[in-house]
């Protein structure tokens, strides 16, 4: 007799706009009941696609990556970039749907941005992280806007803003050298100027993400300018003529990463590509903040999509899965780590999208000068606190699969692995954490969180909404309070503090928000899930602030012996 063996039914999505409460218990409260009924049907959508087409075709595609062919059969140079079907596919959506070009049009005035972001945020987990060029195409229509520069606008905004899949661009964004990523004032890429007035770039971009762009917008210092960001100038760049040939362009290799391995990060060679200046020739380093900006904000809204995919496949799992005589979503211990995910899910979803709204408002001119010091300070909360909620939730989704959840084919490992990159592009959580400080430093940007924190829990009435809203509060104070100390103890301990300042204030301000939502879910929804999370958030580590010795750093770090002294404690004691 035949024993037919025991197979696991697999984990699958629905629609995954109908299914996410989170996202459409936000839009409701936040979008006039108007624009919501027109842009719901375009979410729907969406949502469909995502948890069905696009989800099928990832799983399909996965084994397929970038492929680079350097040389034609006849010894002719092509460096032609063959992109996978689920990219190809997935760039004709976006154009479609206008996932960039929704917040050009403005349609619903400073609603566009969080209805962009709603569209982004269903379509990043389907799409093997195809929100790379988004981003970048989004941060360099902003810059280009920005910039003043009537001919570039002229020339890339209606294509980079089109709903035309055969005119739609992207642009790449090229800053990281060999040098270094985050120290760009160090790039040694060389502008010179032909005696016709044509600036030519030579040097070589050593990671330059989604080459496969019609553009891009890079940094490279005019020849006789000083070091530093101050002596780099930002450039816009074609990268093919119009007979389809890169202009001076050598691609060198496809970048071998742990993940985002569908996005074609390459690196390049420029010998003499041809360039145009964006804003003068100098200043580039804060000419590129507009963008940074957007494409960080990008980078929180994928953190948060992220979370969301792993979290719907786990729990579907769990349902699926019968362990030890009953199915897993029984199982209390299981239960409880579910639980904390959805947590950490639902704080990074309100502090991501509460970074959209505030966009939104900023575009359209509508924030006073506190708000817009708070937007500043928060484009790097929000991305380095997203950015490490993605990687741990990551890790504890692939555990809540067991083994399936270390086997490739299952689809599952690559959650991980593409997450860990949003702790790494657009600055690390360290850089980030210092660019925090100096936002701190150069506006109001802390006493505006602090005054939003403090609304909330003043606005709030069920009990224990208050009390979560008020350990908020004290947490934000205590970041004040050590930051107004440590500055008398010198630029080193303040420096060495910026990642636990920058995570209370991102882990505040993220219970702040789901205690805000909780409240208004309760009145008008009659639902207590958001209550449930805010009070499941509240009891993880919100305040992280706490003193640690810098010589006690500095030998752990570097392993080097530290001499016991009169008082210390001695092994065995």
């Amino acid at each position: 007799m035949e024993i037919k063996p025991f197979n696991q039914t697999p984990p699958t999505l629905n629609n995954q706009y109908n299914d996410d409460r989170v996202l459409r218990s936000w839009l409701k409260r936040m979008l006039p009941s108007d624009v919501l009924a027109e842009v719901e049907p375009s979410l729907q959508e969406m949502g469909e696609l995502a948890g069905g087409e696009l989800y099928q075709l990832q799983l399909a595609d996965r084994l397929n990556e970038p492929v680079l062919t350097q040389w034609d059969a006849w010894g002719n140079r092509i460096d032609q970039i063959e992109v996978t079907r689920l990219w190809q596919r997935a760039e004709r959506l976006a154009a479609e749907f206008g996932v960039v070009a929704a917040a050009y049009e403005r349609e619903y005035g400073r609603f566009s941005r969080p209805y962009q972001f709603a569209l982004a945020y269903l379509f990043h987990p389907s799409t093997d992280v195809y929100t790379c060029p988004l981003a970048m195409t989004d941060g360099a229509a902003r810059t280009l806007l920005r910039s003043g520069n009537q001919s570039l606008i002229e020339r890339a905004i209606p294509h980079l803003t089109s709903r035309d899949p055969a005119r739609f661009w992207t642009s790449g964004q090229w800053m990281t050298e060999s040098t270094g990523g985050s120290d760009v004032g160090r790039s040694e890429t060389v502008a010179r100027q032909d005696a016709d007035g044509t600036w030519r770039l030579y040097g070589r971009k050593w990671f330059t993400s989604a080459t496969t762009s019609q553009m891009a917008l890079t940094l490279a210092r005019p020849e006789g300018n000083g070091p530093g960001g101050k002596g780099l100038a930002l450039f816009y760049l074609e990268l093919r003529d119009e007979n389809g040939r890169l202009q001076n362009i050598e691609i060198l290799r496809l970048k071998d990463k742990l993940g985002t391995r569908k996005v074609p990060t390459a690196e390049l060679m420029l010998r003499g590509t041809p360039a145009i200046p964006v804003m003068g020739l100098s200043h580039g380093v804060r000419n590129i903040v507009p963008m940074l900006h957007i494409t960080r904000t990008w980078n929180s809204i994928s953190a948060a999509a992220t979370m969301r995919r792993g979290l719907a496949l786990a729990r579907d799992y769990a349902r699926k899965r019968v362990a030890f005589g009953a199915p897993l979503s029984q199982k209390p211990l299981h239960l409880d780590t579910l639980a904390e995910l959805q947590a950490e899910t639902e704080a990074a979803f309100h502090l991501s999208f509460y970074l959209t709204a505030l966009l939104g408002k900023e575009e359209c001119g509508e924030l006073d000068s506190a708000e817009t010091d708070l937007f500043r300070l928060l484009t790097s909360v929000v991305k380095l606190t997203t950015g490490r909620q993605a990687v741990a939730v990551a890790s504890e989704v692939l555990e809540a699969f067991g083994g399936a959840g270390y086997v490739e084919d299952t689809g599952l490992p690559v959650l991980l692995r593409d997450s860990q990159v949003l702790s790494i592009w657009e600055g690390t959580t360290n850089v980030l954490a210092l660019d925090t400080l100096r936002a701190v430093a150069e506006g109001d940007g802390l006493a505006a969180l602090q005054a939003r924190v403090q609304e909330v829990t003043a606005q709030v009435t069920e009990t224990s909404l208050v009390e979560a809203g008020r350990v908020a509060e004290t947490a934000v104070a205590h970041a004040s309070h050590w930051l107004t100390q440590i500055v008398s103890q010198g630029q080193a301990a303040l420096e060495a503090g910026a990642r636990r300042f920058a995570l209370t204030l991102g882990r505040a301000l993220a219970l702040a928000l789901l205690v805000e939502h909780a409240q208004w879910s309760l009145e008008h929804e009659q639902d207590g899930r958001a209550r449930a999370a805010a009070l499941r958030f509240v009891r993880s580590h919100i305040d992280l602030i706490t003193d640690m010795p810098l010589d006690e750093a500095a030998v752990l770090a570097n392993d080097e012996p530290l001499p016991v002294t009169h008082g210390e404690l001695t092994p065995g004691q």
